[in-house]
């Protein structure tokens, strides 16, 4: 429920859910995204949910700030089906070539790097919100045991696919940037795609993930680049056989997307 709904500039709003950082609350602002998104409602240019707020930015040539705020009051969001949020399973090069802080996560909480892991691997993670970088995904809730603070002096670049934590939050860096979360691996997977008009994010506010551990081989080996070159191989090759490929790629972690866009790029398509 909206605790209260205030005037940001002269043409947004601002919808407080509350000042407490949870599922529960959490799960009230995705709801309201979540209906406010399905309507399509004209006035509103965009959403950008968070944690407990939500940032309703809206057209002031069609609408006004006073019309607005009646028609979120009035507004009766729908339940999110459990359907709606998605669980995502995510792999992880755990490698120290990867895994940049955890030696210092491993002393700063008294446990060693096993123990660790075991806070992180085959666990559930909440998508709270994503920002800060296009698509980067919050998760929560770490364990009480690996919670810490970001680094003093942040890094001036931390790698595409670094999975960072900090606090009660764990994240995975979309882009090279600057960051101070502490670097526990890194994944291969693409989680924000800009060539995606529709659906670039990967992991969405309410889906949850799961992270697996691979080896630093296994990496290379579900990388796009690879899989892109191995199929583009077998297109060569007149290694043609769906099925087969198919099933090649259920060990390698290939997504549906890498694969179709290869198989039906202008150069291949002719072969299939």
């Amino acid at each position: 429920m909206i605790k209260n709904i205030s005037n940001l500039g002269d043409a947004a709003i601002y919808c407080d859910f509350g000042s407490e950082v949870n599922r529960e609350i959490n799960h009230e602002v995705i709801k309201y995204f979540k209906t406010l998104t399905s309507k399509n409602i004209n006035e509103i240019t965009n959403l950008a949910p968070s944690y407990n707020k939500l940032i309703i930015t809206f057209d002031l040539d069609v609408i006004n700030y006073k019309e607005l705020v009646e028609k979120i009051i009035d507004l009766k969001p729908d339940e999110i089906s459990e359907t709606a949020s998605k669980r995502k399973k995510i792999p992880i090069c755990i490698d120290e070539e990867f895994a940049l802080d955890i030696e210092r996560v491993s002393k700063n909480t008294n446990l060693n790097i096993k123990e660790v892991y075991k806070h992180i691997l085959n666990k559930d993670f909440y998508c709270y919100m994503t920002g800060f970088v296009a698509g980067m995904p919050f998760l929560g809730d770490t364990n009480k045991n690996i919670r810490l603070k970001r680094l003093e002096t942040p890094r001036v670049k931390v790698p595409k696919g670094s999975v960072g934590i900090t606090e009660q939050f764990c994240n995975i860096y979309t882009y090279e940037s600057p960051g101070g979360w502490n670097i526990i691996g890194n994944t291969p997977v693409k989680v924000f795609d800009k060539n995606k008009e529709e659906n670039p994010i990967l992991i969405k506010p309410g889906d949850s993930v799961q992270f697996y551990e691979i080896t630093k081989n296994e990496k290379f080996l579900v990388s796009p680049s690879f899989i892109r070159l191995f199929l583009e191989s077998c297109l060569t090759c007149n290694l043609i056989n769906l099925s087969i490929v198919a099933n090649l790629f259920k060990s390698f972690s290939a997504t549906p997307e890498v694969i179709s866009a290869t198989l039906w790029s202008p150069s291949n398509i002719s072969k299939v």
